[in-house]
């Protein structure tokens, strides 16, 4: 049937006269009608519940100063912000930039970490940034959220130490026991502190506004969202470490400052990574909490990701759960592991053409002081999923 015959199936019957009469449907028609109008807020819903303040690492920001007098709000253009991180925004207004750079940073390390999986963290568009693939609490979700989390600290602490946010500074850290005692406490280290302590009340304030009822998915979800947020800033303030600059006559490192610095973000990335691959399934218990799903290993702690659902496969582009699928990404044919063509393709085969490849080559020292390469071409193998 097509769909001009099936938009007024009433209109059948005609009167002597062979004038149509409606016939007394309007029960099933207000059905649906209200049914109709029930998906449509159901998809608004949807869509404003995706928005995520991650798009700060996705949209360039203006330093609040560059805005000019009688111009729109700085956060009232900020898209993805909640009610709570938008009052937040108000007040710390010169943080946002920081935020940003600390999504951005969660955003880059996500692709470099998962770069040779199914899954490679890739971007759809400028609200939801991940798009439907957030939508299930799988061991991606967790590790998204953490890492996302553990930008803003780093982020934020760094621009406490250069003197960028008018409510902190340098590092309060009190000094380390075990430092030597002719070695000197001091230095302006990364505030890693505050830097913690505000992410936990930006990153936070999206699900802790939320109120769902106790034991719900949705309840457990944000508790999910909540714990991972924890982990993923609770990895850079406990790989932070102690940094020394020697001090002396022609280097003598007769005397040494120290301070708190931040460790590489790379090494959080990492550390992080380690935690997705031995990530806690769980499921909500009777008393509206998180438990383990399986009794026989050791509860999560604070630094452990947890998730609530079963990842997709990632095969193939799906629509309802937001999967882009593996068609045409590269893989390694002598590779065993997920990058291999075996499966990142997930069985279904690949292509083989050839490509040239360039590259700095026969590189010499010159005194003083610079480096001189050659450009070096050439053809290599290059496999694609089909």
């Amino acid at each position: 049937m097509s769909p001009q015959q099936s938009t007024f199936p009433a209109l059948k019957r005609r009167t002597m006269d062979n004038r149509p009469v409606r016939t007394k449907r309007t029960g099933a028609v207000r059905h649906l009608l209200l049914a109709a109008a029930f998906l449509v807020c159901s998809s608004q819903l949807l869509m404003v519940d995706a928005n995520s303040w991650w798009s700060l690492g996705l949209t360039p920001m203006q330093r609040p100063e560059m805005y000019i007098i009688g111009a729109q709000p700085l956060c009232s253009q900020l898209s993805g912000l909640s009610q709570g991180q938008r009052k937040l925004c108000q007040l710390y207004q010169d943080h946002m930039t920081y935020i940003g750079d600390g999504a951005k940073t969660g955003i880059k390390e996500c692709q470099y970490q998962f770069r040779q999986r199914r899954w490679n963290c890739s971007t759809v568009d400028n609200t939801s940034v991940f798009g439907r693939v957030m939508q299930i609490g799988s061991r991606e979700t967790a590790f998204t959220y953490a890492i996302s989390a553990a930008g803003v600290v780093n982020a934020v602490s760094r621009a406490c130490r250069e003197g960028e946010l008018s409510t902190c500074g340098c590092s309060r850290a009190a000094r380390p026991r075990d430092l030597p005692r002719d070695w000197l406490w001091g230095g302006c280290g990364d505030n890693v502190h505050y830097g913690y302590r505000f992410a936990r009340e930006f990153v936070d304030a999206r699900e802790r506004e939320k109120n769902y009822p106790r034991g719900s998915p949705e309840h457990a979800r944000m508790l999910m969202n909540l714990h991972n947020n924890e982990a993923g800033r609770q990895a850079v303030y406990n790989l932070a470490n102690v940094a020394c600059k020697c001090h002396g006559v022609s280097g003598s490192c007769s005397l040494k400052t120290c301070w708190l610095q931040l460790a590489d973000f790379r090494r959080v990335g990492e550390f992080l990574k380690e935690k997705y691959d031995s990530a806690a399934a769980m499921r909500v218990g009777r008393k509206g909490k998180l438990e383990l799903l399986d009794k026989r290993f050791n509860p999560p702690t604070t630094q452990d990701m947890v998730y609530i659902d079963p990842s997709p496969d990632y095969c193939l582009r799906n629509e309802t759960t937001g999967s882009l699928g593996t068609q045409g990404r590269l893989c390694n044919k002598t590779s065993e592991g997920m990058d291999g063509c075996e499966l990142m393709c997930c069985g279904r085969g690949y292509d083989q053409f050839k490509t040239y490849k360039h590259e700095r080559c026969h590189c010499k020292f010159h005194w003083c002081c610079y480096v001189k390469c050659k450009r070096c071409t050439t053809l290599v193998d290059q496999f694609v999923c089909k």
